[in-house]
């Protein structure tokens, strides 16, 4: 009528886990049976990662005859209890186990130990009331106890068949001798001679009997007898029914009270299946094993040596494994030294998130250190074995225990730094059009005229777009900005030194043809200026066209280069093509450079070679620092590094070669007349 003690076992694990009960310690009697229950709770334990703090075994039987040995053995547990951390004590409950167990508190009063402030699980069928000796000894050891007991309910008229029951009747002289010793008394016919006990009336009641001597609701123990009772009369019913209906096989012999064996009811004990008046429907399995579950008591015990047994949860073991244990956690009462906080069982603190668990040597696997996770990993879960990385999108935060996600990182107007760049370049963009005002205003002037006024256009509408082209890194990037935006600051950078390198090659020869006989008269023209801004644009725009050809710029989502953002950025596909723009833009600058650097020393009529000269040094001087400066940023900083670099060469072109022109124009009309150009003197003259 016992469940199978596997289904408890299961039970008494899946409690533990419930709890996260890692660190738990084992007492059981020191025998055969004792020893078989600690290895199959051990095995299950180690199933599910839960760790042995330490096994005890409880005297035998024979040492309550050999006091010395009982008291040392009983001492050594009480000490073993007091040392480990471990909060939670599994014992299995059968009588002789449980007698050293009770006697525990007996120890600690009598030896002046510390009481043992432990968590009991404790397996069935224990209870208080099938020891007589309670009177005596503590009970307060078992305070907040979970124990495992047969499901039972109460069953209809119990109470009644209690109250109507007769010690002095001689049909069953059980209930006389119970009645004695539950009401500590004696019944005068029972011969006692001059023994010093209260006589018995028989009319005591049992509701006045201290809880660990007797409950009066039925017990597990008591509700197993009824069912057993009542499984052998069905089954009785059921032999006998078989034999009239069917035979089944059955000869007369067995049916014969006096001729039956017990092993001749068994077939039919498996096969029935029956309602009692509880409402429970009983019936065994195949192995003739009862199937039930158990049902979970919190043990609350008082100084007066009574208790209560609260129902908290049961156990099912025919539903499957995650749903067979239901508890009500809140209605448990834990003992004095936890309040009313659920107990901790480990040995040792539990890794935090953030950190995982680091295995010590030498220790049990429960045993365990703790360790910070990595950069770039997080545990999000208490007593992770090891941390894990953020998706891509995600990234960890300062606690290491959560990932966060990361944002697009891009130039936006909005930022400090797009909008500071947006207003330079709008501002550059609208003083190019002032200055490209000035000049055709002033077209007619002399130092207009002198060197190439169309060319001069060229130049500053070149400037005017180099500086709108800038807007194009600005903002979220997009697959068409991508796809044009280096290509389109390339060629009208081009553009641009091109137009500086033929007003450079104007001057030397506009010089050389002033000398008698010169035949370089000829090339002196807009259309040798024209060929050479467009031979440089054209092979500037051949290496755009290839890049767009092969491999051309996407836009692309770095996730890994900032660990915090997403940078949303224009991948220049072949990082080459990049390159050869600008080293193109370098070959071109430095050609320039060289030749104003030569031609700077012509008389003072062709002296914009020095101006021009001073802004290939800016420009150069830009560039050269813009590689090591673009490689080492990232982001949006890169993107802006860029930006500043095209603003910065640009406005080096055009402050160092239209702002001395520009003053004389406007702030020195006297020094724009054609004889002040003839005239050869050392005053500074700017064209």
């Amino acid at each position: 009528m016992t469940p199978s003690e596997t289904y408890q076992l299961n039970g008494v694990v899946q409690l533990l886990l419930y709890f996260q009960w890692k660190w738990v310690g084992i007492i059981a009697l020191g025998d055969e049976k004792g020893e078989i229950f600690v290895q199959t709770l051990t095995h299950l334990l180690f199933e599910r990662e839960i760790c042995i703090a330490f096994t005890e075994r409880t005297p035998k039987h024979e040492y309550f005859f050999q006091l010395d040995k009982l008291v040392n053995q009983l001492k050594n547990i009480v000490l073993t209890l007091h040392r480990t951390n471990a909060s939670v004590v599994v014992a299995k409950a059968d009588t002789q186990a449980m007698l050293g167990i009770h006697w525990l508190e007996f120890m600690v009063d009598n030896f002046e130990l510390h009481s043992v402030d432990k968590v009991w699980v404790v397996t069935a069928p224990w209870d208080f009331s099938s020891e007589a000796f309670h009177r005596q000894i503590n009970i307060q050891i078992f305070h907040g106890a979970l124990s495992f007991a047969i499901h039972s309910k109460e069953v209809k008229n119990f109470q009644n068949f209690l109250h109507n029951l007769n010690p002095r009747s001689e049909a069953d002289s059980f209930i006389k001798l119970f009645w004695e010793q539950a009401f500590d008394c004696i019944f005068e016919d029972a011969g006692g001679g001059e023994n010093q006990l209260t006589s018995c009336t028989g009319d005591e009641q049992l509701e006045n009997i201290p809880g660990p001597l007797f409950e009066i609701q039925m017990t597990s123990q008591s509700y197993s007898i009824y069912n057993a009772i009542y499984a052998v009369a069905h089954a009785f019913h059921a032999m006998y029914s078989s034999r009239t209906k069917h035979r089944l096989g059955i000869d007369e012999r067995y049916v014969e009270s006096s001729k039956l064996q017990h092993f001749q009811i068994h077939p039919f004990l498996k096969k029935i299946s029956f309602n009692n008046s509880a409402g429970d429907t009983l019936f065994f399995n195949e192995n003739g094993e009862l199937v039930d579950g158990f049902d979970i008591i919190n043990w609350i015990t008082f100084p007066n040596q009574s208790f209560l047994k609260v129902k908290v949860g049961k156990m099912d073991p025919q539903a499957p494994w995650d749903k067979q244990l239901s508890i009500n956690e809140k209605i448990i009462t834990w003992h004095y030294t936890f309040g009313e906080v659920v107990p901790l069982s480990l040995c040792n603190h539990r890794c935090l998130p953030g950190y995982s668990r680091q295995s010590k040597e030498g220790e049990p696997f429960c045993c365990y250190g703790c360790a910070e996770c990595p950069s770039g990993k997080i545990s999000n879960q208490t007593d992770m074995n090891d941390c894990f990385k953020c998706p891509e999108d995600q990234y960890p935060n300062k606690g290491k225990d959560q990932c966060l996600y990361k944002e697009l990182n891009y130039l936006s107007y909005v930022d400090p730094l797009g909008t500071s760049l947006t207003f330079m370049a709008l501002t550059l963009s609208t003083t190019t059009i002032l200055v490209l005002g000035i000049f055709i205003k002033h077209r007619k002037t002399p130092i207009v005229k002198a060197n190439n006024q169309t060319l001069t256009y060229v130049l500053l509408i070149s400037l005017l777009l180099c500086f709108l082209c800038s807007l194009l890194f600005i903002g979220c990037p997009q697959s068409l900005t991508c796809l044009f935006r280096q290509t389109t600051f390339g060629i009208i950078f081009s553009v641009a030194i091109s137009s500086v390198l033929a007003k450079t090659i104007i001057v030397v020869l506009v010089f050389m043809a002033t000398k008698p006989g010169a035949g370089i008269r000829k090339w002196v023209g807009k259309r040798f200026a024209f060929a050479i801004v467009l031979c440089g644009s054209l092979i500037q725009t051949g290496i755009c066209v290839i890049w767009l050809g092969t491999d051309p710029p996407f836009l692309d989502l770095d996730m890994t280069t900032l660990p915090e953002e997403i940078v949303v950025e224009c991948n220049e596909g072949s990082g080459n093509m990049f390159y050869y723009i600008l080293g193109y833009m370098g070959f071109l600058a430095l050609i320039s450079f060289m030749v104003a650097f030569f031609a700077r020393k012509l008389p003072d009529t062709f002296n914009e070679a020095k101006f021009i000269t001073f802004s290939m040094l800016v420009f150069c001087s830009v560039w050269l620092s813009f590689v090591p400066t673009y490689l080492s940023t990232k982001g949006k900083y890169m993107v802006a590094v860029e930006i500043f670099s095209i603003l910065a060469s640009s406005t080096g072109l055009l402050g160092c070669i239209f702002a001395p022109k520009c003053h004389i124009i406007i702030l020195r009309p006297d020094l724009n007349s054609k004889g002040q150009l003839i005239r050869n003197n050392k005053k500074e003259n700017n064209f």
